[in-house]
């Protein structure tokens, strides 16, 4: 037992020595970005190396607010992703509970059509999705236009699926002979079952939702109702760009991400690797 120990232990020094370089490649980068927030526009482009904070990211802040009021932009981040990822995961999870424990006319149809949405590039049914909400409902610089149109997520519905279809159908049986409506059988036995699913759903929906760029940038035209990547990419103008600004948003954006992942990794990582073991 001890000599497992010890062979275990060294297994895992070695495993982690290899993995701390890798570590560094990808935090070196981060840091960075963090480093060019607080220099002045010519330190950034600086000849010598610079690897240690400055003094300047409430100046840049300060002009990044200016430019583009960034609060504002970030404002309206927050209540679009939350917005978004609530109603999609209550979407998916919805449509994920009817595939995986009805029967239905047509259900293989259904499955191959989602199925086959994940071939699509996005590319190719956003200007259809611009014209039909801009164009025909005239929602264009609404926060509908912002929320409702994409929540649909076809690897969500499947995620939800695979999810339900793993759980003990015998329990949901039993549920039915005592007479519980469909309902409360999905929202209080089938939904906290599926609890670090939808925690796993949720950071990634929310993901999606933030960093979005190019559908809040073609349904708005209005400063006013910018989200906060795209008030970044208004500082790269055609004769100047703020890049001391456009590194000080891009701190802000990203910290809070890092800290939501960690806080909520444990509930990430039992999501995901939920469907590995039946």
């Amino acid at each position: 037992m001890r000599s497992k120990s010890s062979a275990e232990r060294r297994r895992g020094i070695a495993l982690h020595a290899a993995l701390f370089p890798l570590a560094l490649i990808w935090l070196f980068p981060l840091w960075m970005m963090f480093v060019f927030s607080t220099l002045p526009e010519n330190g950034i482009f600086s000849r010598d190396i610079i690897l240690t904070p400055s003094d300047q990211f409430v100046e840049n802040f300060n002009l990044l607010e200016s430019d583009t009021g960034f609060i504002r932009a970030t404002t309206i981040s927050i209540l679009v992703a939350a917005a978004y990822t609530v109603l999609s995961v209550a979407l998916t999870s919805m449509a994920g509970w009817s595939l995986a424990c009805y029967r239905f006319a047509g259900k293989g149809v259904v499955l191959a059509t989602i199925l086959g949405t994940l071939t699509l590039p996005y590319f190719v049914v956003v200007i259809p999705q611009f014209i039909m909400v801009a164009r025909d409902f005239g929602l264009h610089n609404t926060l509908f236009a912002l929320i409702v149109p994409p929540l649909f997520n076809s690897l969500g519905v499947l995620f939800m699926r695979q999810t339900f279809s793993m759980m003990p159908h015998e329990l949901f049986d039993a549920a039915r002979v005592e007479g519980v409506k469909e309902w409360r059988i999905f929202l209080f036995i089938g939904l906290p079952l599926a609890r670090p699913a939808v925690a796993a759903l949720s950071i990634i929906l929310f993901l999606h939702s933030w960093n979005n760029y190019l559908w809040p940038l073609l349904i708005n035209s209005k400063p006013a109702m910018m989200t906060a990547p795209v008030a970044l990419g208004s500082l790269i103008g055609l004769t100047k760009v703020s890049w001391g600004g456009i590194m000080t948003g891009a701190v802000m954006l990203t910290a809070p991400m890092l800290v939501l992942f960690v806080a909520l990794q444990r509930h990430f990582v039992a999501g995901i690797s939920a469907g590995a073991v039946k």
